[in-house]
């Protein structure tokens, strides 16, 4: 299944879209692929390369997304059925080799942050497996701070993934499970 495919599966929670989800995924996936960090950067990205995108992607629109529409539509994903998806697709397409070297990191989603007032706060953060030889993400899993820790959040992702591992820091050296 392609990347497509699969992020047309992710449930889409906007009421009135402009443009499908997946388009609005597929971009932010390729400008984070292309180095972009913020809403900003993935727009400079969008309109450098719309001729292009509008050619290749066939779709019927006269441009893509700007930044206030991205932002909107991500502000809206369910990380769940995103992890999920992505997880799906990953596994399908990306073999990992024994002895594989994995980075693991974790990043919190500013927009998901919760009770501000409270010493001690709540949002969530995504946790990810990346094959250092292939320089791509394996796995990803979204988590809650009051509801998990990173810690577990990555033994089920080894889990997941079949892998047994020799810990280091932030670096997992993996080999598939007898």
């Amino acid at each position: 299944m392609s990347l497509i495919d699969s992020l047309k599966q992710v449930r889409d929670y906007r009421t009135q879209p402009q443009y499908p989800l997946w388009v609005i995924l597929l971009l932010v996936v390729m400008a984070t692929m292309s180095g972009c960090v913020g809403y900003r950067a993935i727009e400079s990205f969008v309109v450098r390369h719309q001729t292009q995108l509008l050619r290749v992607l066939e779709v019927p629109y006269e441009r893509l997304p700007c930044y206030s529409t991205i932002r909107r539509a991500l502000v809206r994903v369910g990380f769940e059925s995103l992890t999920q998806v992505f997880n799906q697709w990953a596994q399908e397409t990306v073999e990992l080799e024994d002895q594989a070297a994995c980075a693991v990191d974790g990043k919190s989603i500013r927009v998901s942050l919760r009770d501000y007032d409270h010493a001690y706060q709540d949002f969530v953060s995504v946790v990810s497996v990346l094959s250092t030889r292939l320089g791509l993400v394996v796995a990803l899993q979204s988590m809650h701070n009051k509801t998990s820790s990173e810690i577990a959040t990555v033994q089920t992702l080894l889990e997941r993934l079949q892998l047994q591992a020799k810990l280091m820091p932030n670096l997992i050296f993996a080999s598939s499970m007898p």
